[in-house]
């Protein structure tokens, strides 16, 4: 299981929110590229990267600092926040993206969603972000009224390379990781899942290998590794199963 570090992008500053609000922010870094640097020299094989303000307006806000990042590093990076059409998804992977995350699309656009994993085959994950079990969109600040497992086999179907998988409830939170939850989503959906949101230890790591699913590839480590309550390089092993 891969280890993927988050950088949160707001007003071009390397941020970390507590739920999503954008009120509740700390700032770690002023410039992502050092922070993105650091975390390929600590292992890393792919890097998250969110444009918090874009996943709210809808369109990019942070595309300059995300070239930045991308230009950087030689790991790979995954980018979302505020991909909606066609235009701007060209745009993102022409930048440097290795992979691309849409979540208010997913679920309000499935034709753009559909079309974009046509173009983009093994490129394209859908963003599912859960708030008490129901699908979040626009950065978080709209609920609707579909369930995640209905949206995990609509993306499924549609060609998606796999799920990032967020429990909004712990994100930023430092409560642990859901890893019920996320073993449920992954129990139901035959297709990679990237677990997200919570992580607050090594534990919380070892609690996501030990569930044993082939199909969780990946967990996204954000707060507890800019604290220093995870160290990436060790998290690393121990996703790898080569430390416990």
């Amino acid at each position: 299981m891969l280890v993927i570090p988050a950088i949160d992008l707001k007003g071009g500053r390397c941020v970390r929110l507590v739920q999503g609000d954008m009120e509740r922010e700390t700032v770690f870094a002023d410039d992502p590229v050092p922070v993105a640097r650091g975390f390929q020299a600590a292992g890393a094989e792919w890097i998250h990267v969110v444009d918090l303000d874009g996943a709210i307006s809808g369109s990019p806000v942070n595309a300059d600092a995300i070239a930045a990042v991308c230009r950087s590093v030689d790991a790979r990076v995954e980018v979302g926040g505020g991909i909606r059409d066609r235009e701007t998804l060209e745009r993102v992977f022409a930048a440097g993206a290795g992979r691309v995350v849409l979540g208010t699309a997913a679920l309000e656009d499935p034709s753009f969603f559909s079309a974009a994993c046509m173009a983009h085959p093994g490129a394209i994950l859908a963003g599912i972000d859960a708030r008490r079990g129901k699908v979040s969109v626009d950065g978080w600040t709209k609920d609707s009224t579909t369930d995640v497992s209905t949206l995990a086999v609509r993306v499924r179907d549609a060609g998606a390379a796999g799920i990032v998988f967020t429990d909004i409830s712990r994100d930023g939170t430092g409560d642990g990781v859901n890893a019920t939850a996320v073993d449920e989503l992954a129990a139901q959906v035959n297709m990679p899942v990237i677990a997200s949101g919570g992580v607050a230890s090594l534990d919380d790591v070892r609690a996501l290998v030990a569930l044993g699913r082939t199909n969780l590839t990946a967990v996204i480590v954000g707060r507890a590794i800019y604290t220093g309550a995870v160290d990436l390089a060790t998290a690393l092993r121990v996703g790898h199963g080569a430390e416990a």
